[in-house]
């Protein structure tokens, strides 16, 4: 795609989370997670997006095997599109935080969102390191479940029914949900990252210092915000 393409797949993502949005809006909430109903439509419209791009992801690299090997210069439509795409859902998301959330609450997914837009703009325009943005995508396969996790406490579903006015036991569909979030945590966030970073020390002398700075601080705010996450994980669904 040339840049006009570009910018127009990037408006075009944006307009339609921000329409997903608003059509969670219209439709039924649960009745604990009233109260809550901003965060409930901002987490039904994440997992639509994560649900998309991991699906997205693995498809591009089947599709294009080649493109594993060269995550420079290799890439397809199909790859670029994706990066377009999910891009929009930044921008979508990151103006939803702003206009909705106190900064306070909100700073580290703000500050999320601002290195992975700056890292896929860089990749858009430029149509270089669209391999290495898709490999970042696959880590929203783990969003998947850590999505639908958030909405099972925010619906109330976390304990079986009759439990949580005695000795609160969860409910299986949250327990499996949560063992399958921090099984995919491991392989998708912990393995996925440090790969990258490990491919990224490895091709340093053919990569701009500029773009291995971006690279290099934006999967060093990933990784300490994915520590922490685990960390949060492990103690609300393990200890």
């Amino acid at each position: 795609m040339d840049l006009r393409s570009t910018l127009l797949v990037i408006g075009g993502s944006t307009c339609s989370f921000k329409l997903l949005n608003t059509i969670v809006r219209s439709l039924p909430t649960p009745e604990p997670a009233r109260q809550k109903a901003w965060k409930w439509r901002n987490i039904s419209t994440s997992l639509v997006h994560s649900s998309l791009t991991g699906a997205w992801a693995v498809l591009c690299f089947y599709l294009e095997p080649r493109m594993v090997e060269d995550l420079i210069s290799s890439h397809s439509l199909l790859s670029h599109s994706l990066v377009a795409v999910s891009s929009g859902y930044f921008i979508h998301d990151f103006l939803d935080l702003v206009l909705n959330q106190s900064f306070k609450r909100s700073w580290e997914v703000l500050l999320h969102h601002s290195a992975v837009l700056s890292c896929f703009s860089l990749a858009v325009t430029s149509r270089r390191y669209l391999g290495f943005a898709v490999v970042s995508l696959l880590v929203e396969i783990n969003s998947v479940f850590l999505h639908i996790r958030q909405l099972l406490l925010l619906s109330g579903k976390r304990n079986r029914p009759g439990t949580e006015s005695t000795t609160p036991r969860p409910s299986v569909t949250y327990r499996m949900t949560s063992w399958l979030n921090l099984g995919t945590f491991a392989v998708f966030r912990v393995y996925t990252v440090g790969w990258m970073s490990r491919w990224l020390a490895g091709h340093s002398d053919h990569i701009p210092r500029y773009a291995l700075l971006m690279g290099t601080a934006g999967l060093s705010l990933i990784s300490i915000m994915n520590t922490v996450l685990l960390y949060r994980l492990v103690r609300a669904d393990i200890l």
